[in-house]
């Protein structure tokens, strides 16, 4: 296995330790669902009995957003997140995305604050420890075009201060259209960051021919179930776009059935020399981090070692990070 690792698909509200989501939760003097921390750790991760599917992953972050619902706890969690990485796994390049009106307590938080505060955790984890590292700004499927517009300003604004890039995240809400967010993606290429788009996922193979079509990102995030179209797979190879593949999120939001599944998975994305990297979601909230997700490709005979250096060797090589 490869000694430095990067990793470019985490998102923060899944990424932090749950001993300092629990301090952060009571130096803000947050009211939690309970006194028990072992209760609380399990309410925060991912495990067959909480997590039945994509939208139960998906509730998981509501607890970990609102701890995280403040300049100080943004600060804590981007430093933490990034240290982390490097003592646990030596990942030396990461991408952590979030979503800063999701930390605004509803608009009781200055958005402006939540952004410097992201860039303070940021260059102080890059003062202490040998890494890049930068921040993709997710806008949300289930807010109006209005508030994404202001999260991609938010995001253009601080590009000097970390920002690398940005996303659509979150729940499918009715009346969605990737199609309407053409406009926007084309002024923040314009202004010089990486663009990623979740599909293919929960959401069917179309969805990528969707989001290609529409939005033209450089990477994807999944899009695992491009691999249930050949038309897919072809538009993907031409255009040269790399998918953040996240196996153990996959298997536990069943969107991938079992390992049988995940193989057949990979062997189309390496027959149609696909170009993808491997990633957590969020190491944390899933229990793993990246060299586990790596090793349980290779034990179940999904990957190879080649597969996997080729999976990161691509994952600086795709990163937004200049």
């Amino acid at each position: 296995m490869e000694k430095e690792l990067a990793e470019l698909h985490v998102h923060l509200g899944g990424a932090v330790d749950p001993a300092i989501m629990w301090e952060i939760a009571h130096a803000q003097g947050i009211r939690l669902p309970t006194k028990d921390y072992w209760h609380f750790v399990e309410m925060i991760t991912a495990n067959r009995n909480s997590v039945k599917g994509f939208d139960d992953y998906l509730e998981l972050f509501r607890l970990t957003d609102l701890i995280q619902s403040s300049p100080a706890a943004i600060e804590t969690s981007v430093y933490q997140n990034i240290a982390g990485a490097y003592r646990k796994n030596n990942i030396t390049l990461l991408e952590l995305r979030f979503n800063p009106m999701k930390r605004n307590r509803g608009g009781e938080q200055d958005l402006d604050h939540i952004m410097m505060a992201a860039a303070r955790g940021l260059d102080r984890a890059l003062l202490e420890y040998p890494v890049k590292a930068g921040i993709i700004v997710c806008l949300d499927r289930s807010f109006s075009h209005r508030f994404n517009e202001i999260l991609v300003e938010k995001a253009i604004k601080y590009s000097s201060r970390g920002v690398v890039g940005i996303d659509i995240a979150g729940p499918n809400s009715k009346g969605f259209n990737y199609r309407d967010y053409n406009g926007l993606y084309r002024k923040a290429r314009k202004e010089g960051l990486g663009l990623t788009v979740h599909a293919g996922e929960e959401q069917d193979h179309r969805s990528v021919i969707e989001v290609i079509e529409s939005l033209e990102p450089e990477r994807i995030g999944h899009g695992i179930r491009a691999a249930e179209d050949q038309r897919t797979m072809d538009m993907i190879k031409e255009r040269g776009i790399t998918l953040e593949i996240c196996p153990s999120s996959n298997l536990s939001t069943r969107v991938v059935r079992d390992m049988e599944h995940m193989r057949g998975i990979f062997d189309t994305l390496n027959r149609n020399k696909v170009k993808y990297t491997i990633n957590t979601d969020g190491p944390e909230m899933l229990v793993t981090n990246l060299r586990n997700e790596i090793e349980m490709l290779l034990d179940n005979g999904i990957a190879t070692e080649s597969d996997m250096a080729r999976a990161n060797r691509l994952a600086f090589k795709a990163s937004f990070l200049k």
